[in-house]
C-alpha cells in the first residue's frame, strides 16, 4: 500500500478519497508514489482559511470544500512521485451544471510554483474569463493575496505574481496563436464546447519542458458527435477509472448517471450532482425535470446538463464483465500445432495492425491469440500525450513496434510467416479494400497462405458480428486476458441497419477496435470452414434411390 512519508495514510484521507466515484488513488499508485499528508492538509486548509466565495448568496463566506473537492485537492497536492514532484499531471472533472466546478478551479490556479505560466482556456474568450473572474474576486477579498498579486482586468485578462515571476492568463481556442508556451498549469473550462482537439493538443505539448505540469479539464457531457475531444477524454478517463488502462498520473473525477437509470428519480440526480443541496438545489432540478417531462424537446438537455448523460449515444456493444468471464488460462505455446483461422486488419498505416488467430476447440468453443504491430512513432505520440499504455504493452510483449512512422509491412509479413510455422493457419481473412494489397499478395503468392478477401459491410460482417456477440455471452469465445484486445472491446460501438444486422462502427467507437474486427473476420471464415466440413453428403452427390 502507498504510504505517507513511510507511514500509513490517515483514515480521514482514505475516507475522503471514497468521494471519487469508482476510483481509488491508493490502489492505482505506482511504485514510488507516496502521499504527503502535510502538503495535502495545507492545500485543503487554504480554501476555507484564505479563499472566499465571490457570487450570489455565498459571497464573502469561506470556501468550505465539499468531500469530492477535498478529495481532488488531496490528490493533486498530496500525492507525490518518488522525486517529490506531483503525481497527477491530468485531472478530468466531469460533473453536472451548477456544481461549483468553475469557482473550485479558480482556487486550484493559485499555485506557488516559481516561474509558472498558468492559462485559463475555453472555446470562447468570454467563457475563459469565468475562472479569472472568480480568482480576481478571491484575491480582492484577501489582503495577503492582494499584496502579492497584480490583477489586470482590461481587454487582456491576467494575474501576475512578481515575487515568483508567475502569471495567469486567459486564452481561447484559436490554438494557432498558442504555440511556444511553456505551460505549468492549464485549466480548460467546458471542454465539451471545444470544436476539436487542437487547443487540447497545443496545451498538452506545451507542458513538455515543465518539471511538474498539470492540465485540469472541466466539463459537463457533450453530445454524441464526431471529433469531440470531450467524448475522447471521457472515454479515456473512464478506462483509467475502470482499470482497463493503467495511467497512475491521470485523475478521473467522473460524476454521472447511468444510461439505464430512471432519469426522473431524485435518487439518481445525486450521482451527477455531488453538490446537490449546496450549490445546486433539489427544487431547481425538480423544476427542470418537470419541464423535460412536459416538453420532450428538453429531455435530452436535462439528461446531458444535469445527469451528464451523453445524448444520442452510440450503442456500446460488449459489457466488460461478459468479456472478462471468457478469460481462460492458456498461452501461445499451448496452441502450437493446432489449426486456426486468422483475421488481419490494417486500420491505418500509421497506427495498429492486428492479427487474431481463432482456434476451434470443439463443442462450439474457440480460443484467440492476438498479435499487434504499431509504428514506433505512434508509441511516442501516444506517450507524449500522456497515454503511455502503448509503451507499457510493448514492454510487456503484448505489442510489437515497427521502425519509423509508418507500418513496416515487411516486418509484419516476417512475423506472420513465423506464426505460420507455429500454427496451422487455414485462412487469413483481410479487408476487401485492404490497404496492404502488396502484403496480401505476398502472403498468398510467395508464402503460400490462403488469403480471403472479406467485405466490411453488413452483408459480410453482419452474421459473424452476431456470432461474436453470442459466443461472448455463452462464454465460448475464450481469451487469455490479452489487455490490448480487452481495451479494444471496451472501445467498440456497433451500427444497426433496418433489418437488425450489426457491424463494428469504427468512426463512432471510442478508440481503436482493429483486434475485434480481426476476430469477427476470423469467426466468419471459421464458420464457413466448419460448415463446409460438416456439410451433408447429399449437398455434394445428391440422393441415391433404392
Amino acid at each position: 500500500m502507498a504510504k505517507a512519508k513511510n507511514k500509513p495514510i490517515p483514515k480521514r484521507w482514505l475516507k475522503t478519497f471514497e468521494s471519487l466515484p469508482g476510483y481509488d488513488p491508493v490502489a492505482t499508485a505506482a511504485p514510488g508514489h507516496w502521499f504527503d499528508v502535510t502538503k495535502a492538509d495545507h492545500a485543503a486548509k487554504f480554501f476555507p482559511f484564505i479563499l472566499k466565495h465571490v457570487k450570489g448568496e455565498m459571497y464573502g463566506k469561506p470556501f468550505d470544500l465539499q468531500p469530492w473537492q477535498q478529495a481532488v485537492v488531496g490528490c493533486l497536492f498530496g500525492w507525490k512521485r518518488a522525486d517529490g514532484t506531483r503525481r497527477y499531471r491530468e485531472v478530468f472533472i466531469f460533473i453536472a451544471r451548477k456544481n461549483g466546478k468553475t469557482c473550485f478551479a479558480a482556487g486550484l490556479i493559485l499555485d506557488n510554483e516559481a516561474g509558472a505560466e498558468i492559462y485559463g482556456a475555453a472555446s470562447e474568450y468570454k467563457q475563459g474569463c469565468l475562472v479569472f473572474e472568480h480568482a480576481r474576486g478571491m484575491i480582492k477579498q484577501e489582503e495577503t493575496l492582494s499584496n502579492r498579486c497584480q490583477v489586470y482586468n482590461g481587454q487582456a485578462k491576467a494575474i501576475t505574481v512578481e515575487e515568483t515571476l508567475s502569471s495567469y492568463r486567459v486564452v481561447s481556442s484559436e490554438a494557432y496563436s498558442k504555440h511556444g508556451y511553456n505551460t505549468h498549469l492549464a485549466v480548460i473550462d467546458e471542454l465539451h464546447a471545444q470544436p476539436d482537439g487542437e487547443l487540447v493538443d497545443v496545451m498538452e505539448t506545451s507542458t513538455a519542458n515543465r518539471r511538474q505540469p498539470m492540465i485540469v479539464y472541466l466539463t459537463t457531457s457533450d453530445f454524441e458527435r464526431e471529433g469531440s475531444v470531450c467524448n475522447e477524454k471521457h472515454g479515456y478517463a473512464t478506462k483509467v477509472r475502470d482499470g482497463i488502462i493503467e495511467v497512475p498520473e491521470f485523475l478521473p473525477c467522473i460524476f454521472e448517471a447511468k444510461l439505464d437509470d430512471d432519469w426522473a428519480d431524485p435518487k439518481v440526480w445525486k450521482k451527477a450532482n455531488p453538490n446537490l443541496g449546496i450549490s445546486v438545489s433539489e427544487d431547481y432540478l425538480e423544476k427542470a425535470c418537470a419541464k423535460a417531462k412536459e416538453l420532450p424537446r428538453f429531455t435530452n438537455e436535462f439528461k446531458r446538463l444535469h445527469l451528464n448523460l451523453r445524448t444520442e449515444q452510440s450503442e456500446l456493444w460488449i459489457p466488460l464483465d461478459k468479456w472478462d468471464a471468457c478469460k481462460s488460462e492458456y498461452d501461445a505455446a499451448d496452441l502450437e500445432g493446432k489449426e486456426c483461422f486468422a483475421g488481419l486488419d490494417l486500420a491505418s498505416t500509421s497506427d495498429i495492425t492486428a492479427l487474431v488467430l481463432l482456434f476451434p476447440m470443439g463443442d462450439g468453443e474457440f480460443r484467440t491469440l492476438g498479435f499487434y504491430w504499431v509504428p514506433e512513432a505512434a508509441i511516442v505520440k501516444r506517450t507524449t500525450r500522456n497515454h503511455p499504455f502503448y509503451a507499457t504493452w510493448k514492454e510487456a510483449g503484448h505489442m510489437r513496434s515497427t521502425p519509423g512512422d509508418m507500418t513496416d509491412y515487411a516486418f509484419v509479413r516476417k512475423h506472420i510467416n513465423e506464426l505460420g510455422k507455429q500454427y496451422r493457419i487455414r485462412e487469413i481473412a483481410v479487408d476487401r479494400f485492404f490497404q496492404g494489397a502488396q502484403l496480401s499478395n505476398e502472403l498468398q503468392e510467395q508464402d503460400g497462405f490462403e488469403v480471403v478477401a472479406f467485405g466490411q459491410g453488413f452483408a459480410s460482417m453482419g452474421a459473424p458480428s452476431l456470432e461474436f456477440e453470442g459466443l461472448v455471452r455463452r462464454e465460448k469465445l475464450r481469451h487469455n486476458g490479452d489487455p490490448v484486445l480487452r481495451w479494444m472491446v471496451s472501445n467498440i460501438c456497433v451500427k444497426r441497419d433496418e433489418a437488425g444486422n450489426i457491424k463494428p462502427d469504427k468512426k463512432r467507437s471510442g478508440d481503436k477496435i482493429d483486434g475485434v474486427v480481426s476476430t469477427i473476420m476470423a469467426i466468419g471464415r471459421a464458420a464457413a470452414g466448419i460448415k463446409k466440413e460438416t456439410a451433408s453428403v447429399y449437398e455434394t452427390r445428391g440422393m441415391i434411390w433404392i
